[in-house]
């Protein structure tokens, strides 16, 4: 499949077995991600995430990783990225590292920090508390402003959007358009195109937002975002 889809959703899916609403006990999860690992739409799939404070349950599984850092963590050769948050401070930060930002009145001037040491952002899109249509679209554009890749993650493992929630592909199409009004609406995915009302993206301008803009999305499910897509016939 080397075409807009691939471009659009290789490697998309960090997957959080470990994280609600799966919260899958240890091996259970990692018993999920291998059979993920298996699975003919693997190559949706990216890291694994996994706590810093629980990496010594992994020992000897080649697996890469998103270290989520909740504790002391000295490193890991597997990881090739790590993520925190803002108020955990950004020092010794380097390389692929994500920050949860909050969506509070200084988002600019926290980006801008990450810009300046070269950061990535992070942006949760459910859970406790859903950013509005809004909120979501100020951090898609100050982040693109600031030349800031992000992911996202908690509620973002469907593709489509609701009124009760948010869609990867609207995401993805907010990028690619520039309009946060993209978060809503109908998204289709096809092999020639990405597109939202009359617009489309096609496969090129779709690995330029993947690679500068939605690096990933985090889910503790990996087949539930495959078997909508299955069933949207995109996959």
């Amino acid at each position: 499949m080397s075409d807009a889809r691939r471009a659009a959703l290789a490697h998309l899916i960090d997957h959080a077995p470990l994280f609600p609403p799966a919260s899958l006990p240890m091996p259970d999860a990692l018993d999920e991600d291998r059979r993920a690992r298996a699975d003919d739409h693997s190559w949706l799939l990216a890291r694994l995430v996994w706590p810093a404070s629980r990496l010594a349950e992994l020992e000897g599984e080649d697996r890469t990783l998103s270290v989520l850092v909740d504790g002391p963590y000295s490193g890991d050769p597997r990881a090739e990225a790590v993520e925190t948050r803002w108020a955990s401070g950004l020092e010794g930060l380097a390389g692929e590292a994500y920050v949860e930002l909050p969506l509070d009145e200084e988002l600019e001037a926290r980006v801008a920090e990450l810009a300046q040491r070269s950061l990535r952002a992070k942006v949760r899109c459910g859970g406790a508390e859903i950013p509005s249509r809004a909120e979501l679209g100020r951090f898609l554009r100050v982040c693109r402003d600031a030349g800031v890749p992000f992911k996202a993650t908690a509620g973002l493992h469907h593709p489509l959007a609701t009124d009760e929630r948010h869609g990867f592909l609207n995401v993805l199409a907010a990028c690619a358009f520039q309009d946060e009004n993209a978060l809503e609406g109908a998204v289709s995915l096809t092999p020639d195109a990405l597109r939202w009302g009359d617009r489309e993206a096609g496969a090129d301008e779709l690995a330029r937002v993947r690679r500068e803009q939605l690096v990933a999305v985090g889910s503790c499910s990996f087949f539930e975002p495959v078997y909508e897509l299955t069933d949207l016939g995109i996959l």
